[in-house]
């Protein structure tokens, strides 16, 4: 019997891998609904039924994979320019808010499915590690904020981070709940940054953010 060759075949599954996230990005643009059965994925990737099961376990890792398979983020992060960490924080917050306003029928069930979460130990669509991955990231940006002494090192990096997390999730849930519109979700969460971010200020960073706030609130 003639087998594929181990490279053929790992490409075949990723081909078809592809086409089932492919399909579920639609599916959840169609519908405006994460909750997708398997049997509407498979039929519309034209896959077998159990192929999505094969590749990917369960419906929910298949929406993880349509949530990172839209993430170029590190990509475009690294080539942002900023004169200074706390104006790279900002870049940085505009840059991942870009992606839920130029796509919002997409991205608020995304975020309804994030932020859907069943008791203590559930983190909803977000594995721990992504949210570990995701915390690391924003910690890092003020710990460089700190070191330019911008940010005053007294205040933890991890516990300014969790602020930011804290305040971030609740502008999203208002917002994924149709509460917030959506041209108000770049500055009403910028907004709120820098103002958890400007008691943790130097008066260098004071400046900054003083700057933030009054353009931020100029909008809203």
């Amino acid at each position: 019997m003639v087998t594929a060759a181990p490279g053929k075949r790992e490409r075949a599954k990723a081909e078809r891998r592809s086409r089932i996230v492919r399909a579920a990005r639609d599916l959840i643009r169609e519908t405006g609904d994460t909750d997708l059965s398997m049997r509407m994925i498979a039929k519309r990737a034209d896959v077998s039924l159990a192929t999505p099961y094969n590749l990917f376990g369960s419906k929910h890792a298949v929406v993880l994979a349509v949530f990172e398979d839209e993430r170029d983020f590190a990509e475009r992060f690294s080539k942002l320019k900023a004169d200074n960490a706390l104006e790279r924080l900002f870049d940085a917050h505009a840059l991942a808010t870009s992606y839920f306003t130029e796509d919002p029928d997409f991205y608020r069930p995304l975020w309804k499915a994030l932020l859907d979460v069943q008791g203590a130990k559930d983190t909803g669509l977000a594995t721990p590690e992504r949210l570990e991955r995701n915390s690391q990231a924003w910690e890092a940006l003020i710990s460089d904020a700190q070191q330019e002494g911008l940010l005053a090192p007294a205040y933890p990096a991890d516990t300014l981070e969790r602020m930011l997390s804290l305040f971030a999730n609740g502008v999203m849930l208002s917002w994924s709940m149709g509460a917030l519109a959506t041209d108000k979700l770049l500055p009403t969460a910028a907004l709120g940054y820098a103002l958890v971010l400007r008691g943790a200020a130097t008066p260098r960073g004071m400046k900054i953010l003083a700057n933030k706030i009054q353009a931020f609130q100029s909008i809203l």
